[in-house]
Formats: C-alpha cells, structure tokens, sequence
C-alpha cells in the first residue's frame, strides 16, 4: 500500500504513468491512482514531435517506441474540396536533421503500453486501479486523498494527471468546465488491407476545409490507418468514447472530394469526442498538489501536442523535484514557471491553426496562395520553437544529478 512518503498521482493515463516512471527513476515510492477498472487508453493514434522523441531519448524509451511506431515521409495539406496540395513537408531525414530527432505516429494505445511496461517494471511503483478521488485535503506534512468507497489515502504530494474534467483542478484552479470549440472528431482505424491501394499515403495527411477537416496516416509500423475526421458540431457528450451519427458525419462532408467521402465510407462505426481546452494560466499548484496534461494545459489537437507536452511535464517535474532536493512545494513553484508559458502557447498557438484547417472564403483562398507560393511553405519551421524541445539537464542550473 501507499506511505505516506508516497507521491500520489491521481490518473493513470499517458501523462500520470510517464509522471510515475520518471520519478520513480529518481527513486520516488510512486502511487498511481487509476479510477477505472484497468489500465488503457481510448483512442486512435498520436503524432509525435522531435521534442517529444527528444524525452524519450532522455528517459531511455526511445528503442521501445520505435518498435511500435511509424515514421512518415511528409506531413501533407491538401484542399478538401478541390484535392489540391496546399502544401507538403519533407519529413524522415529532413525533420532528424533539422531538430536531431525524428516525426513519428503510434497509436496511443500502444504508447500508453511503453509507459505502462516500464512502469510495471520498476518495484517503487503502486498501480492501483477502481479508485476515483473524490476530494483531498492538505496539510504541512502532506496530503490525504478520499477516494469513492471512503478509503482515504496518504501521501507526500498530488500530482493531478486526471485529464481535461479533472477534479483535482476544480480544488486547484477552480475555472469551471472546459471551452467547448464548437467541434467534434469522429476517430476510426483500418487494417491496411481495407484500404484502398489509391488512398494509401505514407504522410501524415489532413484536406483541410470549411468548418471540416480530415486527417489519416498510417499506425503500428504500416498495418493499420488512422482516421480522424473533424467538423463543427452543436452536440455535446463528455468523455472519449460515444459512439458517433454516421448520418451527420456524412452530410458535413458531402462536399468534399471523391478521395475524402471514399475513404470516409470504408468506415461503418465511428467513436466521437468533443474538442475542448481551456484559457491558460500560470498557476497550476496549491502547496503539496500540482497538475500535469490535460489537467494543468489542456489543448486543442491541432498541433499534436496534448500527449507530448504531458511527457515534457513529467521530465520537467523530476527536475524541479532534483533542484528543490525533494521538497514538493518548492518543486511545483519551479515546475510550473518553467512550463506554463510554453504550453500556454502550445495552447493558443492548436487554436490559430485550427483556425487556417477550417479556412472558408477568402481566408482559404489566402492560405493556399500563400502555402503553394512556396513563401510558406517552411511552416514547419515556424514551429521550431515547439519541435527544438526543452533542455532538461539546463531548467534550473545544476542539480546534482547525471
């Protein structure tokens, strides 16, 4: 069971299991506290950036990822209407050579596996399951957590890695419920063989248009295809998982392409999920209990980035944890000021580019003009300043630490 020297980290997602494998690498006794009855991941595939390789390099992952991830050639936007190319992205040895580290896919079930894997591995870890926090309280000495049934656990210090609608926050933060962007994804995944040999495309592709866009590329080494199809949408339904209208789905893409609706079709049943974020802010910690993810910064997906500013989180955490000698107050100070203006703009910056995919009239006309004119055609490096990464072994000075 827990001690009470124990960090607690309530959600055992991508970003509470990467938080509890790196702190326990720092010899942390580390208690994930999972409210669902296994541990899993809902969803399709993840992009990853060279600065989320970046981390996995620096926590010795990077083998085990390679081993279930793809690595495409381009990223590619095409016109969803017309089926122009707007624009297309050298990726492979281009993105290595121009941040030190590749552009990835993986389908998050099987990067959750990495950290859960590893996780499992290491005998300073409690994974616990079917326990949902309901409330915490704090004192100098540490934290007590209630969880649903009435058993109260005790730690040093909470870390709330319990995703967009966490209750953690609402202690915390105290900002309501998430802003809902007035659009929903619909995600589904193919096996190669179900794809046509036509609509088969080594890149990461997204046609985008008018309130609508899709994207797909292929997961797990080239045997599956990942689809995730976005429009604008009054519904609302909290959580990952509901099943999504075909009927609906279908008439917001009527007017794209041949490609598109073809591909569109292969697809008999969708899992839909509503796009929200939040406004930024700079403090995301109260003493002993801090955020991390979707908790702390949750985004809009159209940078790929949720996942891997979570990892980044994680790595920045232990380091703050090093730097402060352990002592969680000071740690969650330094942890958040050294991360809340990057992911706050990683968190606007997802806002604006949704804003060019979905482009209508004369802001589309603009953005492929300016795309295919070539001018801009570098807007991967514009960028830069998210895929160059942080530098973890130079956040706060030396600390002591290889």
């Amino acid at each position: 069971m827990a001690s009470h020297n124990s960090l607690l980290i309530a959600g055992g997602g991508i970003g509470g299991l990467a938080a509890a494998y790196t702190l326990a690498k720092d010899g942390h006794a580390v208690t994930v506290l999972e409210q669902s009855s296994s541990f899993g991941e809902i969803g399709a595939g993840i992009q990853l950036g060279p600065n989320i390789f970046k981390m996995f390099d620096h926590l010795g992952l990077t083998g085990a990822v390679n081993r279930v991830a793809f690595f495409p050639t381009g990223l590619s936007m095409n016109d969803i209407r017309s089926a122009e190319r707007i624009v297309r992205v050298q990726l492979g040895d281009a993105a290595r050579a121009a941040y030190g580290h590749p552009y990835g896919v993986i389908y998050r079930a099987d990067l959750h596996d990495v950290f859960l894997h590893a996780c499992q591995a290491l005998p300073n870890i409690e994974l616990r399951t079917n326990a949902r926090v309901e409330s915490f309280s704090q004192d100098g000495d540490g934290v007590q957590l209630a969880l649903a049934g009435g058993e109260v656990v005790a730690g040093a210090a909470l870390i709330g890695a319990d995703g967009m609608w966490s209750r953690i926050r609402e202690a915390v933060v105290g900002d309501g419920k998430p802003r809902v962007s007035g659009h929903i994804a619909y995600r589904a995944v193919l096996k190669k063989q179900e794809v046509p040999e036509h609509l088969w495309s080594d890149d990461v592709v997204l046609w985008g248009g008018e309130k609508t866009h899709l994207v797909h590329y292929p997961l797990r080494r080239g045997e599956l295809f990942n689809l995730v199809a976005v429009f604008h949408s009054d519904k609302f339904e909290e959580g990952w998982n509901a099943f999504g209208d075909v009927e609906e789905l279908n008439a917001r893409f009527a007017p794209a392409c041949a490609s598109v609706r073809e591909l569109l079709a292969k697809i008999e049943t969708w899992k839909m999920w509503v796009l929200c974020d939040r406004e930024p802010v700079a403090n995301w910690s109260d003493r002993r209990v801090t955020l991390l993810g979707d908790a702390a910064h949750p985004m809009l997906q159209y940078l790929a980035q949720g996942a891997g500013q979570a990892i980044e989180d994680a790595v920045v955490l232990r380091q703050a944890l090093r730097h402060s000698q352990g002592n969680p107050q000071r740690a969650f100070q330094l942890y958040q000021q050294a991360r809340y203006l990057r992911t706050g703009r990683v968190q606007l910056t997802a806002r604006f580019y949704g804003d060019i995919y979905h482009a209508a009239g004369v802001q589309r006309e603009l953005r492929n003009q300016m795309f295919q004119s070539g001018q801009e055609s570098a807007g991967f490096a514009g960028l830069k300043w998210m895929y160059d990464g942080i530098d973890p072994d130079n956040l706060f000075g030396s600390t002591g630490h290889g």
